[in-house]
């Protein structure tokens, strides 16, 4: 019997039960930029047409969302879990250059726990 896709012809999703293709997630991001023209560039190809490339890559969402995720005041801690690293060093690597705007925030509420807010 034949596997009938119950999204309809055309529709790219891949057989129940069966491994996932770890391109699928990429290609479709990349064709929801191109679609959208957002963060693309027009290159010609071989044969002298062109057509539009995204500049940006999958991945690069997962370092905006953890970057949001930080500058927003979630524990490294809960980041770390989030991303699946193995360690918090790892983590705070990747992102310490979120830390200096932290920084400042934890000055501002230590004066204002020693001296009163507004001091």
């Amino acid at each position: 019997m034949a596997y009938r896709n119950p999204h309809g012809p055309g529709t790219r999703r891949w057989r129940p039960g069966t491994p996932v293709d770890h391109r699928n997630d990429t290609r479709a991001f990349k064709a929801l930029l191109v679609a959208a023209n957002v963060r693309c560039e027009e290159v010609t190809t071989e044969g002298g047409s062109t057509r539009l490339l995204p500049k940006v890559r999958l991945h690069d969402l997962r370092h905006t969302a953890a970057t949001l995720l930080l500058a927003q005041g979630v524990p490294a801690r809960v980041l770390m879990e989030l991303l699946g690293h193995s360690q918090i060093g790892v983590t705070m690597n990747i992102y310490s250059h979120v830390m200096p705007t932290q920084l400042v925030q934890a000055a501002g509420a230590m004066e204002d726990a020693l001296w009163g807010e507004g001091n």
